[in-house]
């Protein structure tokens, strides 16, 4: 019988198989292997009772984050707040890219619209190719695009504390009756409320709420090579291999078509200011990082 993990928790897994949930333990063969099931992997399952059983075998994945530890995701929706707390672009441009690296569809929905204008962010990702969703848990607004979003889909929201995850989730599915957390105006964060990955049933999709933004930390996802990460900037696509140089690393060069299209208006300039910082990170960091593989 075949399903997917949609929780996991100190060894055991749930296992939605469409119609029934099976709570199953691994087979030994995984530790030996170095192999972990994840949230979200297809898996095949031997049922022992009636709502227990085992996973025998973890089918092939498309993708993979490795904290949170999720798999098969279709869609990685960065929940970015306009005020309390404010964007921080560097962080929301390296979670794309990440995303764009795992070959996971990255969506940018702005949130807490009634406490600030979110126009010039919604414009500048939305100029720069990505979906982009405009919304207010309070007011109920822009929530039925956000639902259609999902539908037949398994996605994730990410985004710092206090954005809002758990709220917006709750207002779009008001069954999953989410706990929330004020934002901390001492630390200026929420407090993190989503204490394991899982993935709930919503509508014909599947939505995982993930901890916080120490689910996107710097040195947890497998990082972007510096010759790759001009492909992890999907505006960039129009002026790849028209550079002067063949190796232009589209940082500073003369005749780079990427910073020509900085400074025609093209490319938002913050863009290409967080594509420079993780340029330089990628630079200084040890090719045996680039080769380790996640379990």
């Amino acid at each position: 019988m075949q399903g997917m993990i949609v929780k996991s928790i100190a060894g055991f897994y749930d296992v939605d198989t469409g119609d029934a949930v099976y709570t199953c333990k691994a087979r030994g063969v995984f530790r030996n292997e170095r192999v972990s099931p994840l949230t979200g992997d297809r898996v095949e399952i031997t049922v022992g009772t009636e709502h227990d059983g085992t996973i025998v075998s973890i089918l092939p994945r498309k993708n993979q984050l490795v904290r949170p530890p999720l798999a098969n995701l279709d869609q990685l929706l960065i929940v970015v707040s306009t005020a309390d707390p404010p964007p921080n672009y560097f962080v929301i441009d390296k979670i794309i890219a990440y995303a764009e690296l795992a070959e996971i569809e990255p969506m940018l929905v702005i949130s807490k619209t009634d406490l600030q204008d979110g126009t010039m962010l919604e414009q500048l990702y939305r100029q720069a190719g990505f979906s982009v969703f405009y919304t207010c848990a309070q007011k109920k607004m822009g929530l039925d695009d956000l639902r259609n979003a999902f539908a037949e889909k398994v996605s994730a929201l990410a985004g710092n504390s206090g954005v809002g995850k758990s709220t917006l989730l709750n207002a779009l599915f008001p069954e999953l009756c989410l706990q929330t957390g004020e934002t901390s105006k001492k630390l200026g964060r929420g407090r993190h409320t989503t204490r394991h990955v899982q993935l709930y049933r919503a509508g014909a999709g599947y939505i995982a709420d993930t901890p916080g933004f120490s689910s996107f930390e710097e040195d947890a996802q497998q990082p972007v090579r510096r010759e790759n990460l001009q492909f992890c900037f999907r505006e960039f696509a129009p002026y790849l291999n028209s550079c002067k140089f063949t190796s232009c690393s589209h940082t500073k060069e003369k005749g780079c078509k990427i910073i020509e299209a900085v400074e025609q208006g093209k490319i938002a300039v913050s863009r290409f200011e967080s594509y420079k910082r993780m340029y330089e990170l990628a630079s200084q960091t040890p090719d045996w990082v680039f080769d380790k593989k996640p379990h």
